[in-house]
Protein backbone atom coordinates (compact mmCIF):
# COMPACT_ATOMS: atom_id res chain seq x y z
CA UNK A 1 0.00 0.00 0.00
CA UNK A 2 1.10 3.45 -0.75
CA UNK A 3 0.51 6.88 1.08
CA UNK A 4 0.47 9.84 -0.60
CA UNK A 5 2.39 12.88 1.05
CA UNK A 6 1.69 16.23 -0.11
CA UNK A 7 3.92 18.82 2.19
CA UNK A 8 2.61 21.80 1.72
CA UNK A 9 4.07 25.80 3.65
CA UNK A 10 2.37 26.54 6.35
CA UNK A 11 1.80 30.45 7.24
CA UNK A 12 0.44 32.41 10.28
CA UNK A 13 -2.12 34.70 9.88
CA UNK A 14 -3.10 35.31 13.07
CA UNK A 15 -1.35 36.59 16.41
CA UNK A 16 -2.87 36.60 19.64
CA UNK A 17 -1.61 36.44 23.38
CA UNK A 18 -2.80 35.25 26.81
CA UNK A 19 -0.78 36.42 30.12
CA UNK A 20 2.33 34.22 29.85
CA UNK A 21 1.29 32.99 26.43
CA UNK A 22 1.99 33.53 22.30
CA UNK A 23 -0.61 31.73 19.96
CA UNK A 24 -0.55 31.58 16.29
CA UNK A 25 -3.30 30.69 14.41
CA UNK A 26 -1.99 29.03 10.79
CA UNK A 27 -3.43 28.81 7.38
CA UNK A 28 -4.45 25.21 7.70
CA UNK A 29 -6.54 25.42 10.59
CA UNK A 30 -3.80 25.13 13.26
CA UNK A 31 -3.25 27.29 16.07
CA UNK A 32 -0.20 27.51 17.96
CA UNK A 33 0.46 28.30 21.41
CA UNK A 34 4.43 28.09 23.11
CA UNK A 35 4.92 30.02 26.61
CA UNK A 36 6.02 33.74 26.19
CA UNK A 37 9.18 32.87 28.40
CA UNK A 38 10.81 31.10 25.52
CA UNK A 39 10.73 34.55 23.59
CA UNK A 40 12.39 37.10 26.78
CA UNK A 41 11.38 40.42 24.28
CA UNK A 42 7.63 39.51 23.84
CA UNK A 43 7.67 38.62 27.73
CA UNK A 44 9.18 41.83 28.61
CA UNK A 45 7.17 43.72 26.61
CA UNK A 46 4.12 46.06 27.14
CA UNK A 47 0.58 44.72 25.80
CA UNK A 48 0.63 47.60 23.43
CA UNK A 49 4.37 46.29 22.06
CA UNK A 50 3.26 42.64 21.47
CA UNK A 51 -0.21 43.92 19.40
CA UNK A 52 2.05 45.74 17.16
CA UNK A 53 3.15 43.29 14.87
CA UNK A 54 3.57 42.38 10.95
CA UNK A 55 3.24 38.90 9.21
CA UNK A 56 6.50 38.49 6.85
CA UNK A 57 6.57 37.08 3.56
CA UNK A 58 3.21 36.32 3.19
CA UNK A 59 3.10 34.97 6.79
CA UNK A 60 6.26 33.01 7.16
CA UNK A 61 6.91 34.77 10.00
CA UNK A 62 6.55 37.69 12.50
CA UNK A 63 8.17 40.84 13.50
CA UNK A 64 7.74 42.87 16.52
CA UNK A 65 8.95 46.07 15.72
CA UNK A 66 9.35 47.64 18.74
CA UNK A 67 10.65 45.13 20.39
CA UNK A 68 13.34 43.89 17.37
CA UNK A 69 11.79 40.60 17.65
CA UNK A 70 10.94 38.25 14.81
CA UNK A 71 9.73 34.44 14.86
CA UNK A 72 9.24 31.79 12.22
CA UNK A 73 6.47 29.80 11.79
CA UNK A 74 9.18 26.76 10.77
CA UNK A 75 10.99 27.78 14.33
CA UNK A 76 7.62 27.61 15.84
CA UNK A 77 6.61 24.48 14.67
CA UNK A 78 9.79 22.64 15.46
CA UNK A 79 9.14 24.35 18.98
CA UNK A 80 12.39 26.17 18.78
CA UNK A 81 13.20 28.79 21.70
CA UNK A 82 14.78 32.02 21.38
CA UNK A 83 18.65 32.14 20.71
CA UNK A 84 18.95 35.17 22.00
CA UNK A 85 22.26 35.64 24.22
CA UNK A 86 21.98 36.09 27.96
CA UNK A 87 24.59 39.40 27.22
CA UNK A 88 22.75 40.54 24.55
CA UNK A 89 19.12 40.36 26.07
CA UNK A 90 20.69 42.58 28.86
CA UNK A 91 21.95 44.96 26.86
CA UNK A 92 18.51 45.38 24.93
CA UNK A 93 16.65 45.82 28.50
CA UNK A 94 19.51 48.62 29.25
CA UNK A 95 18.77 50.34 26.42
CA UNK A 96 15.36 50.17 26.55
CA UNK A 97 15.40 51.08 30.55
CA UNK A 98 17.32 54.10 29.41
CA UNK A 99 14.66 54.86 26.98
CA UNK A 100 12.24 55.12 30.26
CA UNK A 101 10.34 52.13 28.83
Amino acid sequence: MTTLLIERDVFAIDVSFSEDALSVSLDDGRILSVPLAWYPRLLCGTTEERECFELIGDGEGIYWPDLDEDISVEGLLAGRRSSESSRSLSRWKERRAAAGI
